[in-house]
């Protein structure tokens, strides 16, 4: 039978006890770097020790622990099966036309941004941040009473060629979402917005240029985060301008994506500065639908004339109007359309988060 471990808890006298366990500790303490002393004598004669003691210490997280999730895009070959499916996905989903570069690559997407009904001071600056951000964006302000619905907006967007439309909502006077939609036929995607600093928050920014910016989109991983990614993707023009130096990165960590916007600059061949341009926020997926936002009473015919019983004249009917004669001219000359797309009456969700879906900490969807 094994000696049992002697324990300092088991000394009654506590001035004993503190003095015990303080000579452990600082033995144990020695006893570790002399350890460290020795392994780095034996790594400063083997180099190649130390890289396989460094590739083997790597820490246990969150991220390189996650959940096995089927819907994740492995580091197989271009010839896997899911490779295969995942590129026949890609080449026939909403954005495949941009990718196709079938326009000039130059000029970037117009992007309509604008606010919910009565929005408040911040929101219309972080709008203005947006405009900045996005080099076709163009900020309309959202006036008030019905057929503003974003269903209606979307529509008038579509005719008119943008390519998106971002509404910043908000909750008590801050901006607290983004539903982005994708012009015209969808999809939309509607993200939590937290942790907003603007522009001048940031202490010793840069000045924005005008230039087209790179954009790096990091850690979508699963087949959602492909499809996220490549809709931020469109945002932006495919070629940017290096001479700008500029670099809209879009980080995934824990399905929160963290926006920023740096300058970089080069001090020497080996060594790059970067200096934040700003605004910087972050966002989280809630839910991806189909098509353009719904209105529900869109195209509705109006409620039946109800005539209450016991009255003894009935209306009339309308008396008709005369109408004013028109030349030949104008009778030959036919109307230019005006595009309109109809918004649909229901969306089909793509995605949606539901508290039940994180059964652990480790779940994660992007």
């Amino acid at each position: 039978m094994a000696p049992a471990r002697f324990q300092p808890s088991s000394i009654k006298n506590k001035i004993k006890r503190e003095e015990v366990t303080r000579k452990l500790k600082k033995s144990k303490n020695q006893a570790k770097l002399q350890k460290r002393l020795d392994q780095a004598k034996v790594e400063a004669n083997d180099p190649a020790a130390k890289k396989k003691r460094i590739s083997e210490n790597v820490p246990r997280t969150l991220d390189n622990t996650r959940e096995a999730d089927p819907a994740m895009l492995s580091a197989a070959g271009p010839s896997s099966a899911q490779h295969v499916e995942f590129s026949n996905d890609i080449a026939s989903d909403p954005f495949a036309d941009y990718f196709n570069f079938t326009q000039d690559p130059t000029i970037p997407p117009k992007v309509l941004i604008t606010t919910s009904a009565k929005a408040s001071k911040s929101t219309y600056e972080f709008c203005d941040e947006l405009v900045g951000v996005f080099p076709g964006a163009e900020f309309i302000r959202r006036k008030k009473g019905k057929g503003f619905e974003m269903g209606r907006i979307a529509g008038w967007a579509a005719g008119r060629g943008y390519k998106h439309l971002l509404v910043v909502n908000e909750d008590m006077k801050k901006p607290n979402a983004i539903t982005l939609v994708y012009l015209p036929n969808g999809p939309m995607a509607y993200f939590k917005l937290s942790s907003i600093e603007l522009t001048k928050q940031i202490y010793g920014h840069a000045r924005a240029t005008p230039h087209n910016p790179e954009l790096v989109l990091n850690n979508f991983s699963t087949t959602l985060g492909h499809n996220v990614g490549r809709m931020f993707q469109t945002l932006f023009p495919p070629l940017p301008e290096f001479q700008g130096r500029q670099v809209v990165a879009l980080h995934n960590q824990r399905d929160f994506l963290f926006f920023r916007r740096h300058r970089y600059a080069f001090r020497s061949p080996e060594k790059v500065a970067l200096q934040e341009i700003g605004p910087r926020f972050t966002l989280k997926l809630r839910w991806l639908k189909r098509g353009l936002p719904a209105v529900q009473n869109f195209g509705a015919s109006p409620d039946a004339l109800e005539i209450s019983v016991g009255t003894e004249e009935l209306p009339g009917p309308p008396e008709e109007t005369p109408v004013p004669e028109q030349d030949e001219e104008s009778e030959m000359r036919p109307l230019e359309p005006i595009p309109v797309s109809n918004p649909p009456k229901d969306n089909e969700y793509i995605w949606r988060w539901k508290p039940e879906l994180e059964t652990t900490r480790k779940t994660f969807f992007l």
